[in-house]
């Protein structure tokens, strides 16, 4: 048992309590100074680096409002709509609490993706920080089982018949496809008991899974540190350090990160509170018009399609055609051939590529498109805890990489804005066309990643990191 630290009888009111609270809870002071006050990051910090403290806020938003919502939500199929309308109409503020959740999703999303672009342009998936990024893919993966579960809760139109196309898509899945369909909807068609399975993990499982992501991924990053714009590891051996043993380029995150990250919660709460009071739907892609019209299992809508978050990897799924399988089967032919005349492969490896080659091919002509549609949609974000391991730049940061490495990532950025909108849209020949490119560049932008990404004229990388105050 620790000893209790004295204090003079004359002490303020509040530094007793201070130190009464110091005696009998240690650990959350230790936490404190580890997480917050002793917790050293790079000075030079910009303005991609608010998002990850902005998704913390959005969290803390979509448990508090949710909570509220739960009060007066009933997970029956029979009242759930009339249960949401009740919040909307007759619950009061009920109307604000269930906009700041719904909007609160797609900001969380927002935030989120533009969370992971900083990572991407700034290397903050390299080692040492491998284990950060795994966990962040973890907590979009939860994520969007979080909101795909939710989804289904207001048991309107869209809610239902989304519901259905996308458990309807795991029927795909050779040989166990109708029983985990059947399992994942507890019914043979969306019902009441699929309504009581969503509820149960939108409330209760995915969230508690999704803290303790949140706070795996702190730890894990105040563990090896925060990276950079820059790039450069301030926490290496051969860093100048202050005299108080930390780097010299490197500030406690309390106060000065704490009160600095208050500018960006400022600006960001006054852009969710323009939308929440004046475009809490935003034109339908936060929620959809046909989401006000009750669950009809006998009138299917014109056009299904998930919310905006879903809709890059479900554009990838319908591109995912008969003639798309054999564009792949191809590709993988045109990859034996480049490893049979351009590899220093010895020979028994590049028969065992050839191998592997036909096995893949025979694989992709075995299975039917849809199959592939969903394995597509499935490796589109699998692919994403392997990037650490994909990059072989010789750098961290876009900063010092090839001036035309920016084009390859702002292509990137470009094709995935389309996918998405195309999966907002109606299907037609055209369009597929362009998401089926889309698909192609995607895929190849991460797996030609460890040959692209060590091409061109690197600069030369700082030896301490740039910071101009302002």
């Amino acid at each position: 048992m620790a000893e209790f630290k004295e204090i003079s009888p004359n002490a303020s009111a509040p530094a007793k309590l201070d130190n009464w609270l110091r005696n009998r809870f240690p650990t959350a002071f230790d936490a404190y100074k580890v997480h917050m006050s002793e917790y050293y990051a790079p000075k030079n910090f910009n303005f991609w680096y608010f998002f990850g403290s902005l998704a913390l806020l959005v969290l803390v938003i979509q448990i508090v409002t949710g909570i509220f919502l739960v009060m007066h939500y009933k997970p029956d199929a029979a009242v759930a709509f009339a249960s949401v309308e009740y919040i909307m109409r007759d619950v009061p503020w009920g109307w604000l609490i269930r906009y700041m959740h719904s909007t609160g999703a797609s900001a969380f999303f927002i935030v989120v993706y533009l969370h992971m672009f900083k990572a991407l342009i700034y290397g903050g998936y390299r080692k040492p920080r491998e284990l950060v990024w795994i966990f962040g893919c973890l907590i979009f993966l939860m994520l969007m089982a979080e909101a795909f579960f939710g989804y289904l809760l207001p048991w309107g139109q869209m809610s239902y018949w989304g519901a259905q196309v996308i458990v309807n898509l795991f029927a795909a899945v050779p040989f166990v496809g109708h029983d985990l369909a059947l399992l994942i909807r507890g019914d043979y068609v969306v019902s009441d008991a699929t309504l009581n399975r969503f509820f149960s993990f939108h409330v209760i499982a995915i969230p508690l899974v999704l803290i303790g992501l949140v706070v795996a991924h702190l730890f894990a990053l105040h563990d090896v540190g925060s990276n950079n714009p820059d790039g450069i590891d301030i926490k290496a051996k051969d860093y100048p350090k202050a005299a108080n043993g930390f780097s010299v380029d490197a500030i406690p995150f309390h106060p000065y990160y704490s009160v600095h990250d208050m500018m960006g919660v400022g600006v960001f709460l006054m852009v969710f509170s323009a939308i929440i009071f004046f475009a809490p739907e935003l034109g339908g892609y936060f929620l959809e018009y046909n989401n006000f019209i009750p669950a009809d299992p006998l009138k299917t809508p014109p056009h299904i399609a998930p919310v905006w978050y879903f809709t890059p990897f479900y554009s990838m799924l319908r591109a995912t055609t008969s003639v798309m399988v054999y564009v792949f089967c191809a590709i993988v032919v045109l990859a034996v051939l480049f490893v049979f005349l351009r590899s220093r492969l010895s020979l028994m490896a590049k028969v065992a590529v050839a191998v592997a080659g036909a096995i893949a091919i025979a694989l992709l002509l075995a299975f039917d498109a849809k199959f592939w549609g969903v394995v597509i949609m499935g490796a589109a974000v699998i692919i994403l805890f392997f990037l650490p391991w994909l990059d072989k730049s010789p750098v961290r940061s876009i900063r010092y990489r090839p001036g035309w490495h920016k084009w390859v990532y702002g292509i990137f950025v470009i094709w995935f804005l389309v996918l998405g909108y195309l999966g907002i849209q109606p299907p037609s020949d055209g369009k597929t066309l362009l998401a089926q490119i889309g698909t192609i560049y995607y895929f190849g932008f991460f797996l030609l990643m460890p040959w692209w990404s060590r091409l061109g004229e690197f600069k030369p990388v700082p030896d301490r990191i740039t910071f101009a105050a302002h």
